[in-house]
């Protein structure tokens, strides 16, 4: 039987690098799979957008099912459209020993928290209000409203900081990745982990002769 996965969650205002990081942990070798959950919605797919790869697309009807029965760690209704995180996924990757990231903001934690308490949660924070501002405005997706609101939202998602076991701050893109591989690695060398996996070795150690 594998050693169970370890979840976390990664937080971030809009434009602090938080998807870029994620990204590039999947590219980098590993011991353990790691896995970014796939959410569900009720919105409607956009183009090139994959049912069960980008997002788990489902009915409004079946969502509020979901709901009702708490099969949900966290849930949320943004713009008119449901989205949440299914508890059975999770677990089941988990239980195949899968460590598995959630990209969900401080309010989905909060959630997550109250029914996995050993979750370990990581903020990622620009390094300055003016880089922040400056890489919205270099994407060049958004207008100066759109931009004053993302800000606006950035400053509410980095007021709840304190609630979070890591803060990794995306200054130097290599240095923020190394961070993260360093919490991902730490958690794996906890304890409980290291005995689950080393039986044998920590058998032989105690042994009599």
């Amino acid at each position: 039987m594998a050693t169970p996965g370890n979840l976390f969650i990664l937080s971030a205002p809009s434009g602090a690098g938080k998807s870029s990081l994620i990204t590039a942990l999947l590219k980098q070798p590993n011991k353990r799979k790691l896995q970014v959950s796939v959410s569900h919605t009720t919105r409607e797919p956009r183009p090139g957008e994959i049912n069960g790869e980008h997002y788990h697309f489902v009915s409004v009807e079946d969502f509020k099912k979901s709901i009702e029965q708490k099969h949900f760690y966290e849930w949320a209704e943004v713009f008119d459209n449901y989205y949440g995180t299914s508890e059975v996924a999770i677990d089941e990757q988990l239980a195949k020993g899968i460590d598995v990231f959630l990209d969900i903001d401080w309010q989905g934690a909060q959630q997550v928290r109250m029914k996995k308490p050993d979750v370990t949660t990581i903020f990622i924070s620009p390094p300055s209000r003016a880089t922040l501002e400056d890489r919205l405005r270099k994407r060049g997706q958004d207008s100066e409203e759109v931009i004053a609101q993302r800000m606006a939202q950035a400053q509410s998602e980095c007021s709840h900081f304190q609630e979070f076991d890591y803060i990794i701050i995306n200054d130097e893109f290599e240095q923020a990745l190394a961070d993260l591989v360093t919490i991902v690695e730490n958690q794996r060398l906890k304890r409980s982990q290291q005995v689950e996996n080393h039986k044998d070795l920590f058998k032989d150690l105690l042994a009599n002769d």
